[in-house]
């Protein structure tokens, strides 16, 4: 059982699973990096696993580096997931097909307890992200052609807006803004920190 409680009583596993049953929440005053872009053509479905591991002293989030040979991202930190295939039933179904093929984590271990509002990525994405409690034990199996390596960053890392950051960078003539939540030597940035910050919203918001 998660020994992690916040000031109401609750864990946050459990703040989050009652706040993520009670519907779609707004979107915050940004959610996505290609928010503000006019893209060419209409943003490619996606979704992605946000894996909270259900650890006995304190939950904790897991995610993964990218190789850095891939087109998309690369070298970056992320969660498994990926594009909408054209037999995904649904964004969960990609994102647990996509979980399995990154990091064989099976759907077994994971308990679907909702999704976060879309996420709009400046390579012209829009991604799903499915949130799922994953119970230990498990094994995890990367594909080395996707996955340099699988890590945990505890969840109150994120949760915690001391960590949280906002950077800008001119791009193509226009200026963009993005999260960032850096973790021993990791720079989390970018669509990954943007859905945390989404996760952070959805237990700070007012119902």
């Amino acid at each position: 059982m998660n020994r992690e409680t916040a000031p109401h009583g609750l864990s946050p596993l459990d703040r989050i699973r009652r706040r993520l049953a009670e519907g779609p929440r707004r979107e915050g005053e940004f959610n996505g990096d290609g928010r503000d872009l006019a893209p060419p053509r209409p943003p490619t479905p996606a979704a992605v696993l946000v894996p909270l591991v259900v650890r006995e002293q304190a939950p904790s989030v897991l995610l993964t580096r990218r190789t850095d040979h891939l087109h998309h991202h690369p070298g970056q930190i992320s969660f498994p997931g990926g594009r909408l295939e054209a037999d995904d039933a649904s964004p969960v179904h990609a994102a647990l097909r996509e979980t399995e093929e990154e990091i064989g984590l099976a759907r077994s271990h994971v308990e679907l307890i909702g999704a976060l509002p879309d996420y709009l990525t400046g390579t012209g994405f829009r991604v799903t992200p499915v949130v799922g409690l994953v119970h230990p034990p498990f094994d995890l199996t990367l594909d080395a052609f996707e996955v340099a390596e699988a890590f945990e960053v505890p969840l109150a890392h994120f949760l915690d807006p001391r960590n949280h950051q906002e950077h800008c960078i001119l791009h193509e003539g226009r200026m963009r803004r993005f999260h960032a939540m850096p973790w021993h030597g990791y720079f989390i940035w970018g669509a990954t920190a943007g859905i945390l910050m989404s996760l952070y919203r959805l237990l700070h918001e007012e119902a």
